[in-house]
């Protein structure tokens, strides 16, 4: 909106020339939507804190856990409405609202933030009610997930192919393919963040390192020279989502300003899937979906240890871990969960400059 309203008064004062740069407007993404995180963010909570509810459900079938917790009875959760709110707006405000990219990322935010306030607003409001069913979940994330990877088969600025990471000139074309693969990259990156979001600060402080990575991603693949230079699928206009990732990051360091330890607001799954649903369609978008496998490795690892724990009970009767997903594994442990947090994301932090190291490392 900024970007339009401004950009054409350049030939007025040449300052507003500046609004024509990616990084500027990503900077000031951040910043305006760590701003608003602040500001709103008091605001729900307080309205949220009203209700005097307790929404985090994993724990109430595992006593040891429970006992852990009963502290957090009195904190609210649909924190994610923070999030969703100041990720949106920043975008609306420095984005090229022309740009595909941007609108159905953000309308990906929206609609993966819809399905968790539902699933939040069940649990909270219904009594017994332990949210959607695993299948309408699925099925709501399964429709916007294969809408986008129609939008990238039938693209014709996007191609199918596949970058290999750490190879050079190494491309698989998938096709027809691609669109059940954009499936499942976005279903599961909402998903595992959804599992990594159960201790104050965890997946926030994880989504956080992520999205500073794809805002370099995006960069310099929307850059011709950049993606020349550093040999990597060149997707034109794909820079502008550096501000989107931008805005998760100002959105995520003001929603850590109040769920840091002790957390007085939960994100629920209303942040939770907004996030992952917003980091898993910028990767496709900017050809590095394989990067989210090391970039995102926490939250490999714990989705892993969700089905790992299922698959083990069903076919042997018994669990690997104490618990899964495996923060709270380390909490039953006797681990300190502040202790948990920060070393998880010490390694996120190395994973991602690992996944940066990535583009010349070819």
């Amino acid at each position: 909106m900024l970007y339009e309203l401004l950009y054409p008064l350049r030939d007025s004062w040449f300052g507003f020339n500046v609004v024509r740069y990616i990084t500027f407007r990503s900077i000031m993404a951040a910043v305006t939507a760590f701003i608003l995180s602040i500001i709103v963010g008091k605001y729900i909570i307080d309205k949220l804190s009203k209700l005097d509810i307790w929404s985090n459900t994993r724990t109430s079938d595992c006593p040891g856990l429970y006992d852990l917790h009963k502290d957090k009875k009195a904190v609210p959760s649909m924190g994610g409405l923070i999030i969703i709110l100041s990720v949106i707006i920043p975008s609306l405000l420095w984005a090229d609202l022309n740009n595909a990219y941007v609108i159905i990322t953000l309308a990906s935010v929206l609609w993966f933030g819809f399905l968790g306030f539902i699933d939040d607003y069940l649990k909270i409001f219904k009594p017994q009610s332990k949210g959607l069913t695993i299948a309408t979940k699925l099925i709501g994330q399964i429709i916007i997930s294969l809408l986008i990877g129609c939008y990238i088969y039938f693209s014709p600025d996007i191609s199918t192919r596949l970058d290999i990471p750490f190879f050079k000139n190494c491309i698989v074309n998938l096709g027809a393919m691609y669109i059940l693969f954009t499936m499942v990259v976005i279903v599961g990156c909402s998903n595992a963040v959804n599992f990594t979001d159960g201790l104050d600060g965890l997946a926030i402080g994880c989504v956080l390192m992520v999205a500073i990575t794809y805002a370099g991603f995006s960069y310099v693949t929307g850059h011709a020279r950049f993606s020349d230079y550093l040999q990597i699928i060149f997707i034109p206009d794909a820079g502008e989502l550096a501000i989107i990732c931008s805005a998760i990051v100002g959105a995520g360091l003001g929603f850590l300003w109040y769920n840091c330890y002790p957390a007085t607001i939960f994100m629920g799954d209303t942040g939770s899937l907004a996030l992952g649903g917003a980091i898993g369609t910028v990767a496709v978008f900017v050809k590095k979906e394989l990067m989210l496998l090391i970039v995102g490795g926490i939250f490999v690892i714990e989705a892993l240890s969700v089905l790992i724990q299922i698959f083990s009970f069903k076919m042997k009767g018994k669990r690997v871990f104490l618990v899964a997903p495996l923060h709270h594994h380390f909490q039953l442990k006797g681990i300190q969960e502040t202790k948990i947090t920060v070393r998880l994301w010490l390694i996120a932090a190395m994973l991602a400059f690992l996944s940066l190291i990535s583009l010349k490392l070819r």
